[in-house]
């Protein structure tokens, strides 16, 4: 009895191995592929905001002849 005890503790004891192992390795396919958290839409929106008004602002002082800063 004791032989058939040794076979299976080492056939454990190598499943075991095999799976330290293999621990931490995931699969390239498993993974989501990188999604934007924001549209480009929206992004483009806000960029054409910020841009547009601090080029009108620009243009407010330039106009106005004050040059504060």
């Amino acid at each position: 009895m004791s032989g058939s005890r040794k076979g299976s503790l080492k056939q454990k004891s190598e499943r075991f191995d095999s799976n330290i192992n293999k621990r931490g390795n995931v699969k390239l396919s498993s993974k989501k592929e990188k999604q934007f958290t924001v549209g480009p839409i929206v992004l483009a929106f806000f960029l054409f905001v910020v841009v547009g008004s601090s080029l009108l602002q620009i243009i407010r002082q330039a106009q106005s002849g004050q040059m504060e800063g």
